[in-house]
């Protein structure tokens, strides 16, 4: 009996174009994949750097501010080096940020009586977003001149807030600050510029 050899087996031209059309595909897929494992690794990196160092994002918790902010918005604030009387700010206390109202710098002086009327440098406040005007938990000497490299600040439901006008908040110092609140992002429905 004679052995038969095998013979090899020749694939047809076109199953092998399929072939290589399927690794082609593949490797295809994969650098878009990576790609775009990439490009969002890359983008998250920089939000968090944006988000950290020039427009941090914040949640305000209490009521010290209402009715500008109320508790659970989200607002962001921008550094900035130029804030001047009545811009909102946050800056860093204990531990924690706090947001409150900027109402005097460094050599200005705060008067405030007992109704709560804010004077500044002697000329009466208009505040219009303050709802209900009030003493509060003040226990410094007035009037008061800001101390140098310092601002005073009130928050804006006056009865409540604990601020500039108790030592233990007290004036706050430059390198406390955050930035300037400048924009409401939650609730959606309230997104807004913040005055």
């Amino acid at each position: 009996m004679k052995k038969r050899r095998a013979v090899p087996f020749v694939p047809e031209v076109a199953a092998l174009e399929r072939e290589l059309q399927k690794e082609y595909q593949n490797k295809k897929r994969f650098r878009t994949f990576r790609r775009m494992a990439f490009t969002l690794v890359t983008v998250s990196a920089v939000a968090i750097l944006v988000a950290i160092l020039w427009m941090p994002v914040l949640r305000i918790y209490g009521s010290s501010m209402a009715p500008t902010l109320f508790e659970g918005d989200i607002v962001v604030s921008v550094k900035e080096q130029n804030m001047k009387p009545g811009d909102i700010i946050a800056f860093y206390y204990n531990n924690e940020i706090l947001v409150k109202r900027l109402v005097g710098v460094a050599g200005d002086w705060i008067d405030i009586d007992e109704e709560g009327n804010v004077y500044l440098n002697g000329t009466l406040l208009d505040e219009p977003y303050v709802q209900e005007k009030a003493f509060g938990e003040t226990n410094i000497q007035l009037p008061y001149q800001v101390p140098e490299n310092r601002v005073f600040v009130l928050g804006d439901h006056r009865s409540v807030s604990i601020d500039s006008r108790n030592t233990a908040v007290g004036c706050v110092a430059a390198e406390q600050i955050v930035g300037k609140i400048t924009m409401r992002l939650w609730p959606i429905t309230e997104m807004s510029i913040v005055k």
